[in-house]
Order: structure tokens, then C-alpha cells, then sequence
């Protein structure tokens, strides 16, 4: 449950849990296609836009003209959309608002198609505080959150019901999430209708028990003032959540009965099931290393317990099937089965499961992992994801047989060698392509499957494609192995216009934590929007490369080597990476070594610094979680465990465990008002480099948040980056 920009959806961003980069963002909207697959919809120039899959003239469902406001004297812009069920009205979110690190806050208007009258809802509501509305399934209601509350409002009456209530306390949230779920679990909007539309299944988070972090605003007003935000740390209580179901006709909830207490796990994943009284939910204890499935009445609340799957390390619960909004399953055959992945063979493969007899079968065979679920082909009986068995960083289409051997086909044509992301149609007859590598912009096209062909000749990639480019290009991807026999892929960029008789510095760029791979072979790979200029022009080596625990798919071992180990085991990856690229690149200079990275990254690049000062020599760190007993619980102990049990283990990977360690020129940067890695890590740094008298640069930005974008601020951090580098890693061959 992945949210990016809306304006269309033709590029697929990668969100890392701790990201290196953080920009405000409106919800994510999947292509919408018709029924029948004769076109997909999509926003253009603020119109709506019908966009054929027969090669036919586009349409233009709502024009520019028909969103200007009279009252208003004004436009309204076109952010996100979805139809009713009978394709009579649209839902149009605008005015959009900032909420942690998305815009899922703003206004929405219902558009008739027939009449072409524009009229908003939530009237008597705050102006952009509506969240995540939707028709019902039988045409005849909207439902949404407005400050954590469940409201309800019948399209022709417009009258407004509210469905929940949340005693007067901002830590009780219904049909949204804290900003742990949402951050950790991708939990976001956190309602739905059942298939009749008469009950509304809901996330409750009761964060009563989770303490508040302050943060402090010294900027907009003469005296500060505290921002609360109730952020769950490390050993800390959990946000305790329920799932309850709402009657539509009497307004009635009946709570679902998961088993255990609320406040010693969570409820990631729920939907409705093939039948229209059935929720399925799952349930994932503290330590996430053991999932459960339940089939729960939405009538009575009881429930049962349907499959369950360990593991020694923890259970990734994040992939989920497109169009399947919050859950991680694809039913299929008359809801009598259901897809899912699951590492539990040692990668990352696709099961079917039967519902009644409990059996379930392995799909996908093979040493290789799924990358991500597509579509089901409910016709041939096929599944489409995305894989790439030979080179783990590239991305292609693949498909198998439901009923088969598990043998794999491989759709995307061989000659556009990179990485690929497909939005399939619905019965995947058609996709959006799009596709890029290290020497080729980004292309796009709309394609009919499986022979995987250009609906517009004109889009066609091979033809467009140009291999030869590649011979112009100074990037190089690589394989390297370590003194402990890890193998590593990565990129390098040479110095342009090297001179063979002389050595050149190199910067290092890492993020090396399990939420995030730097090396992948895409358009942008080798640059670096932090430092003025060009790199490679300027007479520097940049080099980056995927460590244990990041996730390249190179199965379960690979990714979950890094258990109770983050802090060490990536360091120690980077550390003796480093040497076996010096010994594989001799022009690289080894008294002039830099690293840098953001977030996971900037917490890497502190340890770097500090555990193997002998190799890396300069560093510029950005909001890095100097304390791992700082960041949030779910994703921290996910990775290292319970505390309690493996407390030292996070003292161990901290990078301030080891700062009295510094040689070399450390920048260090941070937002004040970053809600995701607080700055209270950058000031327990300082403090720890002030105790052991080492010197270091230290620059922080006045409330901003983890991506420092606020107020025009990054052009000043790429100031900081390029200044920094320049002086202390001196560019050019010696």
C-alpha cells in the first residue's frame, strides 16, 4: 500500500521506510481502466482523459472547463479520481494537504457525467480535512475521515452521518492510522465497503498508551511552541489496533474478535473476502516473526484462525496485490483459493492457497525471487510479476501457469536490457509499460499482452531503443567479492577523461539497511542531485553497492543475513567492499575516500566514518538514527528484535557507540523538525563528539522535516554537500 504522485502513474518510485529523500506527495492512484479494457483513465492538464487501448483518438471525459468553480471564481485542480460503480459520477480530490509525508488530506467534489454539475461534499465539515472517499459499491453513498472520524453522505440528499467517534482525543483514529503504521506498514486509508455496500469495515488505533515526541517549533513565533506526535520508540508500548464493521442502516459497529491482547500486536492487512460478511485480517506479533490469517464474521465478530507462517528472523508482510487495496492476497477461481508470497522455501515465491481443504502449492519454483506481483490472468490461468532471476539489479515481465510445472516466461523482449515496471490491466489483456537503464531515458508506452506489442506505433521501444548509446556512457555496473566471500553488485562512474598514469578520489553512496537498493540499473543511476556540477567531470570515482540486508533479490538468506545485525553486518559489507573495489580499480585514489547517504544511508555513513576510519577518510551524513533505541519500534525491532531480549545489539549497531573513534571530516545535517529520525539523534552525536573532543561540522535546518525539502531548503544542503567535498576530498587525478 505504496503511495506516490498522482498526476498519472507512469513512473513507479521506490519509498524506503527510512528514506533518503522526503517530499510531500499526494496519494498514489493505480491507472484506472474501463471495464471492457478499451482504455485507461488518466489526468493531463488538469482534464480527464480517456486513453485508448485500440489506437484510437483519446476522449476527454472531464475538461478544465468543467472544473471552474462560478462561486468560487476559480479552477479546481484535478489531483486524484475514482468512478462509481455505474460510471455516472466522479469523485475529484483537490485542495490537497500535507500529512506526515503524503497529501491524503483535502476537499472532494462529486462531478456528474450526465448533468455536468460539480457539487462538494463534507459542506459542514473543516475545509481540507476529508480523507480517502470512496463511493459505495451501490451508487448510492460517499464515505470518508474527517479528523478521525467515519462519516457517511448520500449523494442526492447530502446528508451527513457521522459513524464513529473519537471522545475528543486526537489518539483514538478511526479509518486512518498513527503515524507508525503509516510510516512502517504503509497503512494510510483505513476503511472499506463490502461488496453491498451496507458495512464498512475500519482500523481503529488506539494510541492512548504511545507516548508523545515534542517537537519544537523556535521559527514561527517569538516563543516556541511543541508539535505532539505520538511515535512509539524502541521497547516502547505499541499503538493497540482493532478492526470493527459498521452496519450501514442502524449505524451499529461490531469489533472483530482477533485473539490476544490488542496491545501486544498489530493488524496490518485486512479486506473483505470473496463472501460478502467475511473480513480476512491479519494479525503480526510484536517481534513480526509470526503472522496469522483469520476469516472473521462481520455479524458476530467471531473469528478463526485460517493459516499462519513463521520465521526465524521476521515475516515480511509488505507485498500486496495490486488492486486488492490494503491486502496481500488475490483470490481467485470464485474466491475459492487465494494467491500470496511468502520467503518460506528460502525466496520470494507465489503460492495458491484453498480455502476449504487448507492446502496450498507453490507456483513460482525455483532459486529466484518474485520482485512483485502483478495480475492474474483468470482466462489462461496465468500470473504476471515482475523477477529477474540472472541479474539482481534489473527488473523484467515475467508470467507462469497456475496450473503448470512453475516454468518461467519471460514477457519483456531481451534487447531492452534494464529495469521495467508494468500497471497491468485488470484482466491483463494490456499493461502501461514503462521502462529505463543506466543509458536510456525513460520510455513509456501502452502494450497488449502477452505478445507485449505497441499499441502506438509511434511508442514502440525497440524501435526507439538505441544500444549503442551505451558505448558513450562511463558507468559501469560491477561485481565484487569480499575478503567473506560476499558477492556485491553496484555501479561505478569513471573520472571523464581519465588519465591512466594517474589516481582520482572516490565517494561512496550508501543506504544499506533492508528498506532500500542503490544499485539498480535504471536511468539516473550514477548521479548524484546533491552536489553541484558533475562528478565524473570534475575528476571524481562514484560508486555504489548492495550489501546483506539490502533487498536485492538474491533470496531470503541474503535479505534476512542482516537479523539483529544492522549497524554491523552492512558495515562490515561496505567496509571490505570498499577494499575489493580499491583492488579491483586501480586509478582510484585511497588516501581520498568519501561517503555519503541519507537516513538508513546517513546512519551508514557515521558508521563507516567511525568503525573503519582507516578506509573512509570524509563523510557527509544526512538525518541519520545515530541511537537505533530512538526510531520507531516497528520498523527497529523488526530488524533487531525484542530489546529486551537483544539490547545490545542495537548498542552495537548505533553509530554513536563508536564516535570517540572519528579521524577524519565528518559533515553532519538534520532537519529540527524531522518527525521521522528526530533530531534529538543529531544533538546525542554531538554531545558524544563534544565528549571525546573531536572536531566536526554540524549544520542544522530550522524546522525542517526528513527530506529538508521545506522553504526551498535543498538547494542549501547540495551548497553544504559540494562545498564540503571539495574541500576535504579534493576532486581531480594526482
Amino acid at each position: 500500500m505504496q503511495f506516490h504522485k498522482t498526476k498519472i502513474l507512469l513512473i513507479s518510485f521506490i519509498f524506503f521506510s527510512i528514506n533518503f529523500e522526503s517530499i510531500s506527495r499526494v496519494l498514489n492512484q493505480e491507472i484506472v481502466w474501463n471495464a471492457d479494457e478499451s482504455g485507461y483513465f488518466s489526468i493531463k492538464n488538469n482534464e480527464l482523459i480517456l486513453i485508448s487501448t485500440k489506437g484510437e483518438k483519446n476522449q476527454i471525459i472531464i475538461s478544465n472547463e468543467d472544473l471552474f468553480i462560478k462561486d468560487l471564481e476559480k479552477y479546481i485542480e484535478l489531483k486524484a479520481f475514482s468512478f462509481s460503480a455505474n460510471k455516472e459520477r466522479v469523485l475529484i480530490f483537490t485542495n490537497t494537504k500535507r500529512v506526515w509525508r503524503y497529501e491524503t488530506k483535502g476537499d472532494y467534489w462529486i462531478f456528474n457525467l450526465k448533468s455536468k454539475a460539480l457539487n462538494k461534499i463534507g459542506n459542514n465539515l473543516k475545509s481540507q480535512s476529508l480523507m480517502f472517499a470512496k463511493f459505495s459499491p451501490d451508487n448510492q453513498n460517499i464515505a470518508y475521515v474527517s479528523e478521525n472520524n467515519i462519516y457517511i453522505e448520500n449523494i442526492i440528499t447530502n446528508n451527513i452521518t457521522k459513524l464513529t467517534d473519537r471522545n475528543n482525543t486526537r489518539k483514538l483514529i478511526n479509518g486512518t492510522f498513527d503515524w507508525v503504521y503509516e510510516e512502517e506498514f504503509g497503512c494510510r486509508d483505513g476503511f472499506l465497503f463490502n461488496h453491498n455496500g451496507d458495512k464498512i469495515s475500519f482500523w481503529q488505533i488506539g494510541a492512548n498508551k504511545v507516548k508523545d515526541f515534542y517537537m519544537i517549533n523556535n521559527t514561527d513565533s517569538i516563543y516556541s511552541f511543541t508539535i505532539p506526535v505520538e511515535y512509539p520508540k524502541v521497547g516502547e508500548n505499541l499503538s493497540p489496533a482493532r478492526i470493527g464493521v459498521i452496519d450501514i442502516n442502524d449505524k451499529k459497529t461490531t469489533w472483530m474478535k482477533i485473539p490476544g491482547k490488542s496491545d501486544e500486536y498489530y493488524l496490518p492487512r485486512m479486506t473483505w473476502g470473496p463472501k460478502n460478511n467475511e473480513l480476512y485480517i491479519q494479525q503480526l506479533n510484536r517481534k513480526q516473526n509470526h503472522s496469522k490469517l483469520f476469516i472473521s464474521n462481520a455479524g458476530s465478530g467471531d473469528s478463526q484462525l485460517l493459516m499462519e507462517e513463521k520465521d526465524e528472523a521476521w515475516v515480511d508482510v509488505g507485498s500486496s496485490w495490486p488492486y486488492q487495496a490494503q491486502a496481500g492476497w488475490k483470490f481467485i477461481n470464485d474466491g475459492t483459493e487465494f494467491l500470496y508470497t511468502t520467503e518460506k522455501d528460502g525466496w520470494r515465491h507465489i503460492y495458491k492457497f484453498n480455502i476449504e481443504s487448507k492446502k496450498e502449492e507453490l507456483i513460482t519454483k525455483g532459486e529466484y525471487d518474485i520482485i512483485k506481483a502483478l495480475s492474474y490472468d483468470a482466462k489462461n490461468k496465468e500470473i504476471y510479476f515482475i523477477a529477474s532471476p540472472d541479474n539482481p539489479t534489473q527488473r523484467y515481465l515475467y508470467k507462469t501457469n497456475i496450473n503448470g510445472n512453475g516454468k518461467l516466461e519471460k514477457v519483456t523482449p531481451d534487447i531492452l536490457e534494464g529495469s521495467h515496471n508494468y500497471q497491468m490491466s485488470t484482466k491483463s489483456n494490456y499493461a502501461f509499460h514503462s521502462f529505463s537503464n543506466y543509458f536510456t531515458k525513460p520510455m513509456s508506452a501502452l502494450i497488449s499482452l502477452p505478445k507485449h506489442k505497441s499499441i502506438n506505433e509511434e511508442d514502440d521501444m525497440i524501435n526507439k531503443y538505441d544500444p549503442a548509446t551505451k558505448s558513450s556512457s562511463n558507468i559501469e555496473f560491477f561485481q565484487i567479492s569480499t575478503i567473506d566471500d560476499v558477492t556485491m553488485e553496484g555501479w561505478i562512474v569513471k573520472p571523464k577523461d581519465m588519465d591512466p598514469n594517474k589516481k582520482y578520489p572516490v565517494l561512496f553512496y550508501f543506504y544499506s539497511e533492508p528498506a532500500g537498493q542503490t544499485g539498480v540499473d535504471r536511468y539516473g543511476a550514477g548521479s548524484n542531485g546533491l552536489y553541484n556540477g558533475n562528478l565524473s567531470e570534475d575528476g571524481y570515482v562514484y560508486v555504489t553497492f548492495d550489501g546483506r540486508g539490502t533487498p536485492s533479490p538474491k533470496g531470503r538468506a541474503w535479505r534476512k543475513a542482516i537479523y539483529r545485525g544492522i549497524g554491523k553486518i552492512n558495515v562490515r559489507d561496505m567496509g571490505m567492499g570498499a577494499l575489493a573495489v580499491f583492488k579491483k580499480y586501480d586509478f582510484i585514489d585511497t588516501s581520498r575516500v568519501a561517503v555519503h547517504g541519507w537516513s538508513g544511508g546517513g546512519s551508514a555513513t557515521l558508521n563507516c566514518l567511525f568503525q573503519h576510519p582507516d578506509i573512509f577518510h570524509t563523510g557527509i551524513s544526512v538525518a541519520a538514527v545515530a541511537n537505533q533505541l530512538t526510531y520507531d519500534n516497528i520498523y527497529q525491532e523488526r530488524y533487531m528484535g525484542d530489546p529486551k531480549e537483544t539490547y545490545q545489539d542495537f548498542i552495537d549497531g548505533s553509530p554513536i557507540t563508536y564516535a570517540q573513534n572519528l579521524k577524519g571530516n565528518l559533515l553532519y545535517m538534520h532537519g529540527t523538525a524531522d518527525d521521522n529520525v528526530h533530531y534529538q539523534n543529531a544533538e546525542m552525536l554531538i554531545n558524544e563528539l563534544i565528549k571525546h573532543k573531536k572536531v566536526f561540522y554540524m549544520m542544522p535546518y530550522p524546522n525542517r522535516s526528513h527530506g529538508i525539502s521545506e522553504d526551498n531548503a535543498r538547494p542549501h544542503v547540495a551548497l553544504m554537500f559540494t562545498d564540503f567535498l571539495k574541500k576535504y576530498c579534493p576532486p581531480g587525478g594526482k
